[in-house]
């Protein structure tokens, strides 16, 4: 599990480090950015909510395809040349999003957007980790830092500028990635990156693998869950801008706790599978909650925050599980798991959407809960594919790949 030596201080770090960390929170934050404007959008757009959820949509199914190709060309233009790539199309991207004067304008480019963020969330590990002085375990406590900054502030930033415009969370990522861009272009260097070209095939074989397969669809029914609480719950909490991005700021703050501190804590006292097959039912009950509870916005609030709780083990423990259940390169399963997972949450806010038109605000969350169920029985059914995964110890640099992948989405 995560290791930090009391001899290393953390924060005496390159400034190169810090550059990519930076980046790596204003990546986190546009988790939940776009989550408290999504009703002013479909207001002041004239949008349907199905046309407003295809802003997650369009974002999470080009991440998830771009996944399959970006160790492919990190492998061959480098970390440095890559990271600049996905910044630069963020701000691009972002900045079009802010300027367009349709749903469908907005749409497109959330999907440009998501390929930046493929391209950089899967090269922004290895580059911190190693730029970092004092081993991985001071390169974990940066990102474990970036990641409950990005997430909590993002909502809450998402909220605050969209009180004002909903174009204002836009243009405030497109500002801070450009800073980041610059901060990278001009502080990022070292020795010669060591390039080992990987095949273009090799995240779609890998699914071959059948632990890695029996993980990817779990995590693709996990993940509808995961985007219905997210990307539908703006809608039935009837807030503004400002108390969605509140509420979801609060998710956030839970998310990273349970992610960063809970699930090692978790998995040093019980197997991995036995760890899922604890917390997927729970949160499956939390969204029946969510469900039945769904015209009372405290309640509403209080499941979407213990959903937050229970979804930051789950990404942790599960993209730690894909690490650790085959020989595969780190890079490769993250991509195949990555790319699989991303369509459940590509799928689940416009199908949510619908639900609530064609039969009320209940029925997508218990829709949500279903999924879970059957990622539940997907885990259970196919433990005997994961059978040596209980055995295997998770080491500092695991750990990092799963707080960075299992919350990057």
């Amino acid at each position: 599990m995560t290791t930090h030596s009391p001899a290393v201080s953390v924060w005496k770090q390159p400034m190169r480090v810090w550059a990519v960390a930076f980046a790596c929170v204003v990546a986190f934050m546009g988790i939940g950015l776009v989550d408290p404007i999504l009703p002013v959008i479909a207001d002041q757009l004239q949008a349907t909510p199905v046309q407003t959820e295809l802003l997650f949509t369009s974002y999470l199914l080009v991440t998830g395809l771009a996944m399959l190709i970006t160790s492919f060309i990190s492998s061959r233009i480098g970390a440095k040349a890559t990271l600049l790539v996905g910044l630069g199309l963020i701000v691009v991207f972002a900045t079009l999003c802010a300027l367009s004067g349709s749903v469908d304008a907005v749409i497109g480019f959330r999907g440009g957007w998501g390929l930046g963020n493929a391209l950089f969330i899967s090269t922004a590990l290895a580059t911190i980790v190693g730029a970092a002085t004092g081993g991985s375990g001071a390169a974990i406590v940066l990102y474990e830092a970036a990641l409950g900054l990005g997430i909590a502030v993002g909502p809450l930033l998402g909220g605050l500028l969209g009180s004002i415009s909903w174009r204002g969370p836009f243009f405030g990522v497109a500002v801070l990635m450009a800073i980041a861009f610059i901060a990278i272009a001009v502080l990022l260097r070292g020795p010669g990156e060591r390039r080992d070209p990987v095949p273009l095939s090799a995240p779609i074989r890998a699914l071959r693998n059948p632990a890695l397969a029996v993980l990817a669809i779990v995590a693709l029914f996990y993940n509808i869950g995961f985007f219905v609480l997210l990307a539908f719950s703006p809608f039935p909490l009837g807030f503004g801008a400002i108390g969605i991005g509140l509420t979801f700021f609060g998710w956030g703050v839970a998310l990273a706790i349970t992610s960063v501190w809970v699930a090692p804590i978790l998995t040093r006292r019980m197997p991995r599978t036995t760890v899922l097959l604890m917390v997927l039912p729970l949160l499956a009950l939390d969204l029946v909650a969510a469900g039945v509870f769904v015209a009372s916005p405290p309640a509403l609030v209080a499941c979407i925050v213990v959903g937050g709780l229970l979804l930051g083990v789950l990404n942790t423990v599960l993209t730690e599980s894909v690490m650790e259940a085959t020989d595969l390169p780190r890079a490769v399963a993250s991509s195949s798991y990555s790319a699989v997972r991303f369509l459940g949450g590509a799928a689940a806010p416009p199908l949510a959407a619908l639900l609530w038109h064609l039969y009320g605000p209940t029925v997508p969350y218990l829709f949500a809960a279903a999924s879970v169920a059957v990622a539940t029985a997907v885990l259970a059914f196919g433990r005997r594919a994961l059978a040596g995964l209980d055995e295997r110890e998770v080491d500092a640099a695991d750990t990092a790949v799963a707080v960075l992948v299992g919350d990057a989405a």
